[in-house]
C-alpha cells in the first residue's frame, strides 16, 4: 500500500520568532489554522505533527488531538531524523512535508504536487513550496514530496549539522536553485497556474512584521470565508498595497 503521510514539522524554540506557532490567527494558533487548511488535502492519507519531545512543546501536543492529526515527538535540533521516524512510526510510503511557518497553505496546490510526485517514472524530491525554475509560486502555500526510501538514505548517510536541521538540503538547495545529487534524487517542480503566478509574495512568518501581515490577512479574510483560496489573498495584497 503507497500510504501518504503530512507531516508538519512545528516548534516553540524557533530562534527567530519564539512561540510563533501558538500566535493567534482569528481566535485560533497559528499551527491550529495550519492543520484546519491541511485538513482538506485530499492526497494525504494522514496528517502527522512532529514537534520536539521539550515539554515546552506540550501545548503543541494538545493542539495535535484537539485537531485531530497524529503525533510524533523526537529530536529538536535532528529534524532530519524527526521525519524519519515519524514517518516510521506511521507506516509512510510517501511523505509531503510542510513547515508549520507557513500559515496559508493551499490544499489544492499540495494535492497537485502530490499528483505529480506519484506520476514521476523515477521519484525523487518534488516540490512547490518555493519559487524556483521559473515556477512562480508564491513563496509557502505548497509542499514538498518524498519517499521514504529517500528520505532513509539521508538519515543514514548524512550527518552535516545543516542536512539534520534542514531536510531539504538533503536533496536541493533552494537558495542555489540545484540538486543535491541529481543521479540520486532527481527533483522537480511544477508551474504554478497563470492566475497566480507571484513569486514575489512571501507568505512565510518568521518575523513580527511577518505575523502582522498574516494576522491582519486573516482578519481580514477569514471572517467572510474561513476557505479563502491564495487568489484571494492576492486580491487582498494587491488592494491593501494600493492604500
Amino acid at each position: 500500500m503507497d500510504k501518504t503521510v503530512l507531516i508538519v514539522q512545528a516548534r516553540m524554540g524557533s530562534k527567530r520568532l519564539p512561540g510563533k506557532s501558538l500566535l493567534p490567527l482569528c481566535g485560533e494558533p497559528m499551527l491550529g489554522r495550519i492543520l484546519e487548511r491541511l485538513k482538506r488535502c485530499v492526497l494525504a492519507d494522514e496528517i502527522v505533527l512532529a514537534i520536539p519531545s521539550n515539554s515546552m512543546d506540550d501545548p503543541l501536543a494538545c493542539l495535535a488531538r484537539r485537531y485531530g492529526v497524529g503525533l510524533y515527538r523526537g529530536s529538536e535540533d535532528d529534524v532530519l531524523g524527526r521525519y524519519y521516524h515519524a514517518a516510521r512510526q506511521n507506516k509512510a510510503s510517501t511523505i509531503v512535508r510542510f513547515p508549520a511557518d507557513n500559515p496559508v497553505p493551499e490544499p489544492s496546490e499540495i494535492d497537485r504536487i502530490i499528483e505529480h510526485h506519484k506520476e514521476l517514472p523515477i521519484r525523487g524530491f518534488s516540490s512547490n513550496l518555493s519559487p524556483f525554475w521559473s515556477s512562480a509560486y508564491p513563496d509557502g502555500i505548497g509542499a514538498e514530496v518524498f519517499d521514504t526510501d529517500i528520505l532513509e538514505y539521508a538519515y543514514i548517510n548524512n550527518h552535516k549539522p545543516c542536512q539534520r536541521e534542514h531536510v531539504h538540503l538533503n536533496f536541493f538547495d533552494y537558495s542555489l536553485e540545484k540538486p543535491i545529487n541529481s543521479t540520486q534524487c532527481p527533483v522537480s517542480t511544477i508551474p504554478c497556474p497563470t492566475n497566480f503566478r507571484r513569486p514575489d509574495l512571501i507568505l512565510d512568518v518568521n518575523t513580527q512584521d511577518q505575523y502582522r501581515y498574516i494576522s491582519e490577512l486573516y482578519e481580514s479574510l477569514y471572517p467572510l470565508n474561513p476557505f479563502f483560496s491564495i487568489t484571494d489573498i492576492i486580491n487582498w495584497h494587491d488592494s491593501r498595497a494600493l492604500h
